[in-house]
């Protein structure tokens, strides 16, 4: 148990009969009660009434397995008004019946960066970029034929001058056509994709150019159903993930990128503005063994314009998060040295939404791409 103190997160053992067998230091103060008191209670008289927690925890003993969940208030008005806290529960094999619970609390600004990544890191230049491009391209089509005009009447040292005139516009208008991505509203055209097909594509294309002396490994689950996704989009976002993953790793020889892929069926995020909890069961990981994020780095990842490159423009991280946030996902990034993992959290194709468990949604081992 000294342990189990030693955690900065709440713990709970909730025995067979609902009640709350043992709590560590977090947890009491968390529920503000000593773990004496709480162990003479039933977990559903600690938190709110027809909390999801209770709920949880049914789903753990039914299933046998672990599951964890997202964005649950447990506010009180004994512990405070809004405890937003993500959970995880698990059985306790030495003890039938039993569950362990942690819960992990979030700071405001964590909250909403966890639930709306993709969809807040894209709307924050969505209006730019739909400004830029109209006010700013005509003007640089002027200042591009200005300078083509002015090369035929200048000697040849100026003419680097307006060479670099004609250069710098071009950049730019490269620039905002990529940022009126962000403006694009029409619906996706989605069906279902073979993760594997998708993640097999990015590999070799990542292998025959920029990532060719890295080495990239596989850890996959075969029997993974098909996300409800669009194949392009998909493939532009993990080859971007690889392509970051590549030049974070640079020339390090012993350089490697581990692509995976899982089934979470107890993961579940709320959506904004309802009470409705999505499942988001399909787990995809871009994983490499560089040196990692810098921490003041990491709370704006997927904010545009932020980047460690030299010669980066930081939209391609918000562009990835914008395409996951559209296919009703999200996208979150552990970093450390040698181990930084973005992971993306995906809704299944709707007929294995519909039968999680039935054979026919989960495929037989994934087929090589034609």
């Amino acid at each position: 148990m000294a342990l189990i103190d030693a955690l900065p997160h709440p713990v709970l053992l909730v025995g067979p009969d609902d009640m709350i067998v043992e709590a560590n230091d977090a947890a009491e103060e968390f529920f503000q009660a000593s773990a004496p008191v709480l162990s003479r209670h039933k977990l559903a008289d600690v938190v709110p009434f027809s909390s999801p927690l209770v709920v949880l925890i049914e789903q753990v003993r039914e299933r046998d397995s672990a599951v964890a969940e997202y964005k649950v208030d447990l506010g009180s008005p004994r512990i405070g008004a809004e405890r937003i806290v993500d959970l995880y529960a698990s059985p306790l094999p030495e003890r039938p019946g039993s569950v362990v619970v942690m819960l992990q609390e979030r700071t405001m600004a964590d909250k909403i960066d966890r639930q709306l990544t993709s969809r807040g890191a894209a709307r924050t230049v969505t209006g730019l970029a739909a400004m830029l491009a109209h006010e700013i391209r005509n003007p640089l089509s002027g200042i591009r034929g200005a300078a083509q005009l002015l090369e035929t009447t200048v000697n040849e040292d100026d003419r680097a001058l307006t060479r670099l005139i004609t250069d710098e516009t071009d950049r730019i208008k490269k620039l905002v056509d990529r940022m009126e991505v962000f403006s694009d509203e029409r619906p996706i055209e989605r069906e279902p994709v073979n993760i594997h097909v998708v993640l097999d594509h990015v590999k070799r294309l990542a292998l025959s150019g920029f990532a060719r002396s890295i080495r990239i490994s596989e850890d996959y689950d075969p029997s993974l159903p098909p996300v409800f996704a669009n194949r392009d989009q998909l493939i532009q976002v993990f080859l971007n993930l690889v392509k970051n993953a590549t030049e974070a790793i640079g020339s390090d020889p012993d350089g490697e990128i581990v692509l995976s892929t899982a089934f979470r069926p107890g993961i579940r995020l709320s959506v904004p503005g309802t009470a409705e909890r999505v499942s988001l069961p399909l787990e995809f990981c871009v994983r490499d063994n560089g040196p990692g994020v810098p921490s003041d780095l990491m709370p704006h990842l997927f904010d545009p314009f932020v980047t460690t490159k030299p010669n980066g423009t930081g939209l391609g991280l918000a562009l990835v998060a914008k395409i996951v946030g559209d296919h009703g996902g999200v996208i979150e990034c552990e970093s450390q040295p040698r181990r930084t993992q973005f992971r993306i959290l995906m809704p299944a194709a709707v007929a294995a939404r519909e039968r999680p468990n039935a054979p026919s949604a989960r495929p037989a081992p994934r087929p090589s791409e034609p």
